[in-house]
């Protein structure tokens, strides 16, 4: 008999939960749309001392073939960090998984949230008349991330810890690299960018935080109410300058139809006076304006490598297809905009 992916995770699951018996797993559907795992949403049903028990879990499993290299270890440690966290809503990790005996490659299981929905950023409007009551919530979990001490959730414990004053410098040559190594044509503007901000560092951070990597509209759950329920998708998890979640999460490109609401939600001014408030720093806007061209960069290196994930043939997801021919597109003039707006030039 054939093993399916899901006599495979109750096999798993058998496994890992010594007190179920007659564990099976039903309404498995894959999630698309992720750049580096693969992600399934299930139901599993055992027995448990004569009662029947269910729940609903998501499994996030390595890819063959990865359009952002992660280590599925940070992402999961990251749940474990701020599951605790009052204030910052994540599912609950349940098993972190390295073996590939079960499911080929490595993963990991969590909770999963129901009854919500994840917003498309590309969406018109998609927060109805609750824009403001989410917007307030994003900016504030935001904040509560900056804030939060490294030390005390024990994350350099499983993450490097950059001097404040180099946080710019080892993002701008992990993405610089990516480029390097995936840009199916050149980049102009993309080096252009790079070379100004060379010349034009920022500010040191002042405050080592984690940083999400991928905060932004389309990576949270909420529900009908407006109650967001889940920040989700920290593969991209790094010890750094808060400021690069701030600059990211506010990019036009999560605004949708409505550049003037960063992430469809609230004005600028709004998030960032949120934001400062919750995480106790400050918005330097000579900082900000360096981390924005930054994360634009960094945008147009992840389209970059989706194109070159999917002409190599390595990753045939049609996201990737959409994301290097619209998102490289829009990237590259947000850039060019920024740069000839905040730096006179190349």
């Amino acid at each position: 008999m054939t093993e399916t992916l899901e006599t495979q995770v109750a096999a798993y699951l058998d496994h890992r939960m010594p007190a179920a018996r007659d564990v099976e797993v039903f309404d498995l559907s894959r999630i698309h749309g992720g750049a580096s795992r693969e992600t399934y949403r299930l139901r599993a049903r055992w027995q448990e001392e004569g009662a029947q028990k269910e729940r609903p879990l998501i499994v996030r499993r390595d890819p063959v073939a990865s359009l952002i290299e992660t280590e599925r270890d940070l992402e999961y440690r990251a749940y474990q960090a701020f599951y605790p966290v009052e204030g910052v809503p994540v599912p609950e990790p349940l098993y972190l998984e390295e073996e590939t005996r079960w499911l080929e490659r490595p993963f990991f299981v969590m909770e999963q949230i129901e009854e919500c929905e994840a917003a498309s950023p590309f969406a018109d409007q998609p927060f109805g008349d609750k824009a403001a009551k989410v917007g307030a919530q994003f900016w504030d979990v935001l904040g509560r991330i900056a804030g939060a001490d490294v030390e005390a959730l024990k994350l350099n414990a499983f993450m490097v810890a950059p001097k404040p004053e180099e946080t710019w410098a080892e993002q701008l040559s992990y993405w610089e690299k990516v480029i390097d190594e995936d840009e199916l044509t050149p980049q102009p503007v993309a080096r252009a960018a790079i070379r100004w901000m060379r010349r034009n560092p920022p500010p040191p951070a002042q405050k080592i935080s984690m940083v999400h990597g991928d905060y932004r509209n389309g990576n949270f759950l909420f529900n009908e109410a407006g109650e967001i329920r889940a920040i989700l998708d920290w593969e991209m998890c790094h010890l750094g300058d808060p400021l690069e979640d701030l600059a990211w999460a506010a990019d036009p490109l999560w605004a949708g139809t409505t550049p003037d609401l960063p992430g469809s939600m609230v004005t600028k001014a709004e998030a960032i006076a949120l934001w400062e408030k919750e995480s106790g720093l400050t918005a330097d806007p000579v900082s900000l304006r360096w981390w924005e061209i930054f994360v634009s960069l960094k945008g147009l290196a992840i389209w970059i490598s989706a194109g070159q994930e999917y002409q190599s043939g390595s990753n045939g997801d049609p996201i990737n297809a959409f994301s290097s021919w619209v998102c490289t597109d829009r990237h590259n003039r947000l850039l060019a905009e920024r740069l000839s707006a905040f730096a006179g030039g190349a």
